[in-house]
């Protein structure tokens, strides 16, 4: 009687047979449906991974802006406290000159012509 009590009816086992593919086909449905939302939905790992990038770039433009800010804010300063920047920029950009100052002009040369009939410098030709 002690192997009796370890077998079940014929009738017992089938139906158990019959249920357990079921649940293991529902049990790995419902899995790969949370594994699809864990990586493709509105917060899945995907967003998340396009997050961190985005936050990675805007940290490096925040970098570069801060920086530029910093430039800038030197070059007020030095517009505030150094007079002769501040000449400088007169005389550049505006052309000021100082009183009694002689300010002499060139004319600028002209731009090559590459014509063929355009007089340009005398360059010998080799006979043939």
């Amino acid at each position: 009687m002690a192997g009796a009590r370890g077998l079940r009816p014929a009738r017992a086992l089938s139906g158990m047979r019959a249920w357990r593919p079921r649940a293991g086909w529902v049990v790995a449905g419902l899995l790969g449906l949370l594994a699809t939302a864990a990586l493709l939905g509105d917060n899945g790992l995907l967003r998340l991974w396009e997050l961190r990038r985005t936050v990675t770039t805007l940290h490096r433009e925040v970098q570069q802006l801060e920086a530029e800010n910093e430039r800038l804010s030197l070059s007020i300063d030095r517009l505030r406290e150094d007079p002769s920047v501040v000449e400088q920029i007169a005389r550049e950009r505006l052309g000021l000159v100082r009183p009694g100052e002689r300010v002499l002009r060139f004319p600028a040369a002209p731009a090559p012509r590459e014509e063929e009939g355009a007089p340009g410098p005398a360059v010998p030709r080799a006979r043939p």
